[in-house]
């Protein structure tokens, strides 16, 4: 028998599948070996080596003044609201005034049939003639009594008796006159009259019905709009500094928007703060009033309200440079070494662009204002000039003594990406 001097063909592919998984396992050792980080290679799903600089722009904390200003939620509220009810039954005549119209104190707003009333009111005039006639009769009977008794010709019995039949007569009088008045009352109820000045809705029944003072919707609702007010609450922490204001100041200034940062509404002043604390919620509530000359107001609107408390001075800093997280306020330190730190703030108020700072930094302390979505405590950054989009009225300048603006790693990269006010918590 003569043998083969070749391998079996499964034996050279167990021998192909080795020399393959050798190859693999040596590149995944070439690409994944720990090295220094100028030797680290970069690619998709690396951000860098280890020395990697974040760039961010900072402002140097300084003491300054900003405008006190309390800022809350409000709800427009009419000064009077009236629901216009008749206060007599009867059909409903006519209407004089159209959905949506402004009245004045005064204006007639709707008519009720008068007829039933005119017809009472003539009954009790009648009476009062009838009752007046039967007086006058019996004051004559009484003066001829009066005489015949002084000729001592009629009992005194009969000289009481006619001054009661007068005095009783008189009772009726008035018994009369009472009920002509309140005839002619009822007869004046079937004109309905504007109380006052304001803005009516929609009307609430049509002419031809029948109309009751009980009737609840009644015809229509008149608000005053006016001045109009505008009720709000702050919290129990505020109430001291807003007390001090206003024994400085007793008519604060009031400004309203339609949303944060939009244009001011209208600008009125604070008349009144309430008398008690809501234990619910910890706030307290203050009532603002507005003339609404363009009546651009309206009752139950939702409002910002901004109150201004005056100026206070203090360590100063943007408004986007304090973070927030569930443990409170944050801000990012840079210190010589070029790395930021988590530092906690208590802020004071702020003016929408800056805010007071109460506690955790010093005058002269680097505090990122750009970039601090992407920091961590410790982070190595890179100080740079704010993006050309981001100036403002607020645009924050790198202070003169801010770290030096290029990192020791290499050239300055660009300007960070606005931290554009997102409050993000401190990362482990």
């Amino acid at each position: 028998m003569i043998e083969s001097s070749t391998r079996p063909a499964g034996g050279r592919r167990r021998l192909w599948v080795w020399a393959a998984l050798c190859v693999a396992a040596a590149l995944a050792l070439w690409l994944f070996w720990p090295r220094g980080a100028d030797q680290q290679p970069v690619g998709r799903g690396f951000r860098g080596g280890a020395g990697q600089s974040t760039p961010v722009s900072v402002v140097a904390v300084a003491s300054g003044q900003i405008d006190r200003t309390l800022r809350a939620l409000g709800t427009v509220t009419a000064p009077a609201t009236v629901v216009i009810r008749s206060r007599v039954d009867g059909p409903l005549q006519s209407l004089h005034f159209t959905d949506g119209q402004s009245v004045r104190a005064g204006d007639l707003l709707a008519v009720i049939d008068p007829q039933p009333f005119q017809i009472q009111l003539q009954q009790a005039q009648g009476q009062q003639i009838q009752h007046a006639a039967q007086l006058e009769n019996a004051r004559r009977d009484l003066a001829r009594y009066e005489q015949l008794f002084k000729q001592d010709s009629v009992a005194r019995q009969q000289l009481d008796a006619a001054r009661a039949q007068v005095r009783e007569l008189q009772g009726q009088a008035k018994i009369d006159q009472a009920a002509v008045d309140n005839a002619q009352l009822q007869l004046g109820y079937t004109r309905i009259t504007a109380p006052l000045a304001g803005r009516l809705g929609l009307r609430k029944v049509d002419v031809g019905n029948m109309v009751h003072a009980s009737d609840a919707d009644g015809l229509v609702v008149l608000t005053q709009n006016r001045p109009i007010d505008v009720v709000f609450a702050i919290a129990q922490t505020r109430l001291p500094a807003l007390l001090a204001a206003r024994r400085a100041d007793p008519a604060l200034q009031a400004q309203l928007l339609g949303q944060v940062g939009g244009p001011v509404l209208a600008t009125g002043q604070l008349i009144a703060v309430d008398n008690q604390i809501d234990v619910a919620t910890g706030t307290v509530q203050l009532k603002a009033r507005f003339d609404n000359a363009d009546e651009s107001l309206f009752p139950n609107q939702f409002v910002q309200v901004r109150l201004r408390l005056g100026l206070e001075a203090g360590l100063v800093l943007p408004l986007r440079a304090v973070q927030r997280s569930s443990a409170g306020e944050y801000v990012y330190r840079v210190d010589a070494q070029h790395k930021a730190h988590v530092v906690t703030v208590v802020t004071g108020v702020d003016d929408g662009n800056q805010v007071v700072i109460e506690s955790g930094v010093q005058a002269g302390d680097s505090i990122v204002v750009e970039g601090t979505d992407r920091l961590r405590e410790g982070s190595l950054v890179e100080v740079v000039a704010p993006q050309a989009d981001a100036a403002g009225p607020d645009a924050v300048k790198p202070a003169a003594d801010a770290p030096d603006a290029r990192s020791p790693g290499g050239p300055a990269v660009g300007a960070a990406r606005p931290a554009g006010g997102a409050r993000k918590g401190p990362a482990s």
